[in-house]
């Protein structure tokens, strides 16, 4: 992983905050708020961003039915971002998690990001993956929406709390 100065001037790795299509579609069609800020950061090459295909092809498939003049935007905030972009997990691998989550389809958003070693799986689908704190525990990641995740990330950043 890469290393990047803090604010104090130390070396810390890159923190990489996994966003699903909610999150992604939020910072891209807003012109401020959270998750749009960390948008801003990982293009400013402060924090990583990583998705899965999934994610993209979800992201796409949006836009185009909801907003199709959009797509070419969304394309070059993807490539300005440097979105790491991970393999969907395999659905043998899906399927030994799916007790993870209630909501089937989710599922390979979780493995993604756990695959993924992300720090932070950004959403704002509170239904699925906020609601329920066992999702986090059972699958060992931080799960928050983009605010949640900028708070934390200044967390880090300030060396208020650890990153474990």
């Amino acid at each position: 992983m890469k290393s990047v100065s803090n604010i104090t001037g130390s070396i810390m790795p890159k923190i990489d905050l996994f966003f699903d299509s909610s999150a992604l579609m939020a910072g891209m069609i807003s012109a401020g708020g959270a998750a749009r800020a960390l948008l801003l950061l990982a293009e400013d090459e402060k924090i990583l961003l990583t998705v899965s295909e999934q994610v993209i092809v979800e992201v796409e498939r949006n836009l185009a039915r909801k907003a199709p003049q959009a797509l070419p935007f969304a394309r070059q905030l993807i490539l300005a971002t440097k979105l790491r972009i991970v393999r969907d997990p395999s659905p043998e691998l899906v399927k030994t998690h799916m007790d993870w989550i209630s909501h089937p389809a989710d599922v390979p958003i979780l493995v993604a990001a756990v695959q993924a070693r992300a720090d932070f799986l950004v959403t704002l689908n509170t239904r699925h993956f906020l609601a329920n704190p066992d999702i986090a525990r059972k699958s060992g990641l931080r799960i928050g929406t983009p605010g949640d995740a900028l708070a934390w990330l200044r967390s880090q950043l300030t060396g208020n709390q650890k990153r474990s």
